[in-house]
């Protein structure tokens, strides 16, 4: 949906990388802008600075993943939330909540969820927001947005719950799984997801941001009760910790994006401490807290750079090594559509069946139809192994069966397309 209107005209990837970059940054403005009549504009451009300078933002901003745009759609729905229940003739935030939400529900309807229960318990307990118009605009949101995957739940896995036990299965079991630890070997740059979460804890310096963001997160609140504004800063902090719930709680592996829509809705009481601590302290000693805090948070910006530039080095030796075992994919006379299995099988496809780049002016040949599903790979083909570029075979390789994409292929050439 983002990327459509790009990718009807070019199939850069280049070009892709700066749309999404250039869209994400206009997105954060956009976001924060909401806030703009609950908070000051200094502590919004501080928040923007502390969610953007994130190395995980950076990364994940300009490539087509859904945890960036929820974090985005969670700021815009808590902000619309609380100017609507201050002020009830405030309709441009009623307007946008609903909106706001269901982008959230379409790309990731656990993460409406979540990010939907600390609002809805708000709007039913706090007596000064007690209003059903707040509660009817957030099932409204949550029911628009969830729609499409309720009615492929019915479609194609016979039911809302049926679905439910399926990605719970997918999942490995969804249950109490405390997967800190998990995260907090992501936090360096690599590994991106960490499943099964075997490998050790080394960069810890890393992590230590991530264990001061709840003592900032507690500062802003504290800072917030005193200014008598508590619920502008609270209310973020716990659709922020709903948000975080699954991803810290519930399964056993972790992605440093999963906690996006966390970290920049706690990017507002964070930054309300930072701001809050200067004039918290003597008035002859202000200008040094000032310059304490720019000293930290710059700290903090190039700590992430570095961490940035580790986790996109990683990323691509990964692609190189990809490309190597496509290339393989190709010398053993493995030809699409086939079937292809192991750890790193899911984009060595991807690689395989992409069409080569072509020079302008040049045609590509479109796609053959397949008629017919993929034959089952059997256990022994004519040629099952592990494929790699390097001189090294791991054993836990792609593999794929050159016997099945040969049969498929003849299939999919006989067959009439539908």
């Amino acid at each position: 949906m983002l990327i459509a209107p790009l990718t009807a005209l070019t199939s850069s990837t280049f070009a892709l990388r700066v749309y999404l970059a250039v869209l994400s940054g206009a997105g954060l403005y956009l976001a924060l802008w909401v806030w703009r009549r609950l908070r000051p504009m200094p502590v919004l451009a501080l928040a923007g600075v502390l969610f953007a300078g994130l190395w995980v933002t950076q990364l994940y901003g300009p490539q087509a993943m859904p945890n960036f745009w929820v974090a985005l759609s969670g700021l815009v729905a808590v902000g619309c939330f609380l100017r609507a229940a201050a002020d009830p003739s405030d309709l441009g935030a009623l307007v946008g909540l609903g909106p706001a939400l269901a982008a959230a529900a379409l790309l990731r309807p656990s993460d409406a969820v979540w990010l939907s229960l600390p609002m809805a318990a708000a709007a039913l307990v706090v007596p000064r927001w007690r209003r059903m118009t707040l509660v009817t605009v957030l099932v409204a949101g949550l029911a628009l947005g969830g729609a499409q995957w309720i009615v492929e739940a019915y479609l194609s896995y016979g039911g809302v719950a049926a679905r439910l036990h399926r990605s719970s299965v997918v999942e490995g079991g969804i249950g109490w799984h405390v997967a800190v630890g998990v995260q907090l070997r992501t936090l360096a740059g690599s590994p991106k997801l960490c499943r099964p979460c075997t490998v050790p804890w080394r960069h810890r310096t890393a992590a230590i941001w991530w264990f001061l963001t709840p003592v900032l997160t507690l500062c802003g609140v504290l800072a917030a009760a005193r200014a008598r504004r508590l619920a502008v800063s609270l209310l973020p902090v716990l659709c922020g910790l709903s948000l975080a719930i699954p991803y810290l709680l519930l399964i056993d592996y972790g992605a440093p994006r999963f906690l996006l829509p966390a970290y920049a809705l706690l990017a507002v009481p964070v930054a309300d401490a930072l701001t809050a601590a200067p004039r918290a302290v003597r008035p002859e000693a202000r200008s040094a807290a000032f310059a304490l805090g720019a000293v930290l948070v710059a700290a903090q910006l190039v700590s992430q750079h570095g961490n940035l530039t580790h986790g996109v080095r990683i990323a691509a030796d990964g692609n190189g090594d990809y490309a190597r075992i496509a290339a393989d994919l190709r010398n053993h006379g493995v030809r699409p559509p086939c079937l292809v299995t192991g750890r790193l099988a899911t984009p060595s496809p991807t690689r395989h069946a992409a069409p080569p780049d072509r020079s302008p002016g040049t045609t590509r040949t479109p796609p053959r139809r397949r008629s017919s599903p993929l034959p089952a790979v059997s256990r022994s083909p004519s040629w099952y192994g592990p494929i790699t570029g390097r001189r090294r075979t791991p054993a836990a390789g792609p593999r794929a069966s050159h016997r099945a994409c040969e049969s498929t292929t003849a299939t999919a050439s006989t067959s009439r397309p539908r």
